[in-house]
């Protein structure tokens, strides 16, 4: 990321918004700019839009946005945020991507919110860097771009890229940005605006995508949780599980039929088909794949075990 800069230089955001992108992040993205300058009484920030083509984009709620710009204006910008919603795997326009590329020349960071994560990577954007992305979308990311360090937080910065799942990580994500900018008194002041919780730790934003999911407060579950879902391929053990977070398999056991109802056994087979569902819905992987993709050797095991948890059968779950 760009340093601090002085009040009197404001830094310069361009959101890029896709047809049917979430409003929810993309509101994320431009608020906290705009509380940061009221309860500064400074123009720390300034914020445009910018477009692939002239005329609005509609959101996924129906709202359109005008643009201010389009990108063969070249408007410049000192941090440049692509909102995608989940079609983001689909998206080309190969005029954003010359432009992005003339303005990381010139300096510019980059960044990304909900799915506009695909956008970046497939164009070399996050090459060399970390990331993180929606969750329903980071499946199919991890199959076509295993490359790329993907991370399951609620937002990353790494160096000059910004990512963030969306939703309530976009302004997570931007409060952090404000405090590096302008320290952290400004922004927990930007958090108490927006009645928000104050910074987190590392690991809260880790778990906290966890939480969001599933409802699940005990922080053993939610622990173990976010290792099942980074070795679904592998499939560990239970012990194995329980000695990585230095407990019982009995406690493990105990904790989340507290805490979910089932075994860790059955939990840990609803994360793996959930991941396969996630797969065939927002990737092109065959049925196959999908399924060693998430710890199934047998691709009939794997028909069987996802219509008893789905409903139906693993080709239904495609989108396209």
């Amino acid at each position: 990321m760009t340093g601090p800069k002085k009040s009197d230089d404001a830094i310069v955001y361009a959101v890029v918004p896709f047809s049917g992108f979430p409003m929810m992040a993309f509101s994320a993205l431009i608020e906290p700019l705009r509380a940061a300058n009221n309860l500064s009484q400074l123009e720390l920030y300034r914020w445009i839009v910018v477009a692939s083509e002239p005329g609005s984009v509609r959101a996924s709620n129906g709202i359109a946005v005008q643009p201010d710009h389009v990108t063969t204006d070249d408007p410049v910008a000192d941090r440049i945020v692509v909102c995608s919603g989940g079609d983001a795997e689909l998206v080309q326009a190969r005029d954003v991507v010359r432009w992005i590329r003339r303005s990381i020349r010139a300096g510019a960071a980059v960044g990304a919110v909900a799915d506009a994560a695909f956008f970046l990577a497939r164009n070399g954007f996050l090459d060399g860097h970390a990331c993180t992305l929606h969750w329903t979308s980071q499946p199919s990311f991890n199959e076509s771009f295993p490359l790329i360090d993907l991370r399951r937080d609620l937002y990353v910065i790494d160096r000059n890229r910004f990512t963030s799942a969306g939703g309530v990580g976009s302004l997570d994500m931007m409060l952090e940005i404000i405090g590096r900018d302008f320290g952290k008194k400004l922004a927990a002041d930007v958090a108490e605006w927006f009645v928000h919780s104050p910074l987190r730790s590392s690991v809260d934003r880790r778990l906290m995508p966890v939480r969001l999911r599933t409802g699940v407060r005990d922080e053993l579950v939610l622990s173990a949780i976010a290792i099942m879902e980074d070795t679904v391929e592998e499939h560990i053990s239970i012990p194995k599980l329980a000695a990585q977070l230095r407990t019982s398999s009995d406690r493990l056991e105990r904790s989340f039929r507290a805490a979910v109802g089932i075994s860790p056994n059955a939990y840990y087979r609803r994360v793996r088909l959930r991941r396969a569902a996630d797969l065939l819905a927002h990737s092109s992987v065959s049925i196959r794949e999908a399924a060693l993709a998430c710890g199934y050797q047998n691709a009939s095991s794997f028909s069987r075990a996802f219509r008893e948890v789905h409903g139906h059968a693993p080709h239904k779950a495609r989108r396209f």
